[in-house]
């Protein structure tokens, strides 16, 4: 990652261009993905705010998996035999 990515120079003022990491600090940046901003160092998440345009998408099946294939089960041909006890 280039630092002209992480920091914005306006003038002769540097700011930081992403959020820092509440728990370890203003020296780590937080990742940020689709769905939310994470720490690489201590694992923190935050997840982002669902907006109405997502959440009222209807979710469409994958390919290919909408039939649940069952394995047949074979019964063994033979039961198995006890084992002697021993008596004492």
């Amino acid at each position: 990652m280039k630092k002209i990515e992480i920091f914005k120079v306006e003038g002769n003022k540097i700011t930081r261009a992403r959020r820092h990491c509440p728990k370890c600090g203003s020296g780590v940046f937080l990742a940020e993905h689709k769905n939310r901003f994470s720490c690489g160092r201590c694992g923190y998440t935050e997840f982002k705010p669902i907006s109405k345009e997502q959440s009222s998408k209807p979710v469409a099946p994958a390919e290919g998996k909408t039939e649940v294939k069952k394995e047949k089960i074979e019964k063994p041909s033979e039961p198995k035999k006890d084992l002697p006890v021993k008596a004492s």
